[in-house]
């Protein structure tokens, strides 16, 4: 035998002229749109960069006119060769320091002694002091580097110290994609076959960083010249150089879908708010509709 049963339907309140939550989607699109661009191409972040010294050092010790132009020294014997006797081996002590303990190194503490003839008085400086640079949350990025350090001053002096930052200087984006070793070639090894001459060491660097689309550069250094120096006494240069965190490195992402999704989430809350107070306080005229197709009130069940 059959029998008919009758069952509930769920009932829907009809507004023409209210629209609903979901007619909302194209305001949130637009607002993604012209809120500064929907596709954002470039964005920035802060890292820590793994820095470490490496030991290969080069210096040029300005002296008066009196006391014969310059003194030399270099980690590579090849250039202390072409000194002759302009060569002087200074004493050199360096330490690295991780001040948060996280890993990664923070500052380098630098200290050069050169010594002196008492008739020997140093006008100005010129030091290069080379590091290996990486990157690794959104890029991979290894290269060689250097602090460059140029200072001269009218009166003799006993100590330079220098205070300053290694700062990454790039001129173009990088990928945010796999490794970028362009860089990654000994300074030294690209600047001493230039350097015959002692003269031509600082125009050559400088054509040759600024060549370069990604490099380093010692920002802030704030030379403090010291003169007074003992006729016994060396000059000494004081370094300290920190490794700061770097806020302008860039990559290539795409979060419109983030954007939009934030928007969306707002808009449909406003909404959903909106249409309850509407039918609940009956703001329009509504009618009460089925979810179910016409005619299809009754449905016939076996049993």
């Amino acid at each position: 035998s059959s029998s008919l049963t009758r069952l509930p339907r769920p009932l829907y309140h009809a507004a023409p002229r209210v629209r609903s939550a979901g007619a909302g989607l194209p305001d949130c699109l637009l607002t993604a749109l012209f809120n500064s661009g929907f596709w954002l191409k470039r964005s920035s972040y802060e890292e820590q960069p793994t820095v470490r010294f490496q030991h290969q050092v080069l210096l040029v010790a300005l002296l008066g006119p009196e006391s014969g132009g310059f003194l030399a020294w270099s980690t590579f014997p090849a250039f202390n060769r072409l000194q002759g006797d302009r060569l002087r081996v200074p004493f050199v002590s360096t330490r690295e320091e991780d001040r948060n303990q996280d890993g990664k190194m923070d500052m380098l503490h630098f200290k050069l002694e050169l010594p002196l003839q008492s008739t020997e008085h140093v006008l100005g400086v010129q030091l290069i002091l080379t590091f290996s640079y990486q990157l690794h949350r959104m890029s991979t990025f290894v290269m060689q580097s250097m602090a460059f350090l140029q200072s001269s001053f009218a009166i003799p002096g006993s100590q330079l110290y220098v205070n300053g930052d290694l700062r990454l200087q790039q001129k173009q984006p990088l990928s945010c994609g796999g490794l970028d070793a362009r860089y990654n070639v000994r300074v030294l090894l690209i600047v001493q076959p230039l350097c015959f001459r002692v003269r031509w060491l600082t125009p050559v660097i400088a054509a040759l960083w600024e060549a370069k689309v990604v490099t380093t550069i010692l920002s802030d250094p704030n030379p403090i010249w010291l003169v007074g120096r003992a006729a016994d006494a060396p000059f000494v240069i004081n370094a300290v150089i920190r490794y700061p965190v770097e806020p302008g490195f860039w990559e290539m992402v795409k979060f419109a879908w983030v954007q939009y999704v934030s928007i969306l989430l707002i808009f449909l809350w406003v909404f959903e708010r909106i249409k309850i107070f509407v039918f609940q306080n009956q703001v329009v005229t509504t009618v009460p509709v089925t979810a179910t197709p016409r005619g299809e009130v009754w449905k016939e069940h076996l049993s």
